[in-house]
């Protein structure tokens, strides 16, 4: 976008990354399992296959809380939790996702090791009943679809709980980044972003996350990450581990350091 002023209208400007909101961050266990909790009294996807055999436990489809001592952990062969959020509109085809889904849902009916997915999708907008229709017809059997409409305090909560962000945002000036993507970011949230002319200043491809240009591309991408999950040493948590170290600047700090200078030497 500089380099776009600068050119056609002769503007020399500084540029101001979107940077996340100090409460974008990693959600504890306690806080998932609490969030989990919640979402499953509406969205049965949240909810737990089986009733545990303790009385004293409390469970979701991907956690359990022993009430006696608190603990909360972590299912063995819990699904994947896959988490975009949308306005529902043109500039996002969230059909490169179903059709990425259909090949994940064939993989795992082939006979590959691959966990079922929880596939959630926030927000409101004018397609969201055109794409509600195409959900309901495609009768998973390994993949859940929700598209809840979450409560403001929730939504960071859960992209800190998820294992995987996808971004189907594709910019028509190719002049500005998804701050969705920078959101889950802020949440140590790898993503998988479809390619468009600016989105390397954001996503760095194989680093903090993977670029793709079409259903094909992200339905490998999904075999591959989820491969043997949950997987301490896989491409997944080396994402992750990449954005801790990154030191990410919080929305406070970037503008104390990028604009306040330019606001006090005037």
């Amino acid at each position: 976008m500089r380099e776009d002023l600068a050119e056609n209208w002769g503007i020399k400007a500084v540029t101001v990354y979107d940077k996340p909101a100090s409460f974008f961050k990693e959600t504890p266990l306690d806080l998932q399992h609490q969030l989990f909790m919640k979402l499953s009294r509406t969205y049965s996807a949240f909810r737990a296959c089986s009733e545990p055999s303790d009385p004293g436990m409390e469970r979701s489809a991907f956690t359990e809380r022993d009430a006696q001592s608190g603990t909360v952990t972590r299912l063995p062969g819990r699904p994947a939790l896959l988490v975009s959020s949308t306005s529902w509109t043109e500039d996002e085809d969230f059909s490169i996702l179903l059709a990425a889904l259909e090949k994940f849902e064939q993989l795992i009916d082939d006979g590959e090791r691959l966990p079922p997915l929880v596939c959630v999708i926030t927000g409101k907008g004018p397609l969201k009943e055109y794409y509600s229709r195409l959900i309901c017809q495609k009768h998973f059997q390994h993949i859940q679809v929700c598209t809840p409409w979450l409560e403001a305090e929730d939504y960071p909560l859960l992209l800190g709980s998820a294992d995987l962000g996808v971004c189907l945002h594709r910019s028509s000036s190719g002049l500005d980044l998804p701050m969705k993507v920078v959101d889950m970011f802020g949440c140590c949230l790898p993503v998988c972003a479809v390619n468009f002319q600016c989105l390397h200043e954001l996503v760095k491809h194989e680093e903090n996350g993977l670029v793709f240009e079409d259903s094909e591309e992200l339905a490998a991408q999904l075999q591959m990450l989820f491969s043997k999950f949950p997987d301490p040493a896989g491409k997944l948590n080396q994402f992750c581990k990449n954005l801790r170290e990154s030191e990410q600047l919080r929305w406070d700090e970037s503008w104390k350091q990028t604009v306040l200078p330019l606001i006090t030497d005037t």
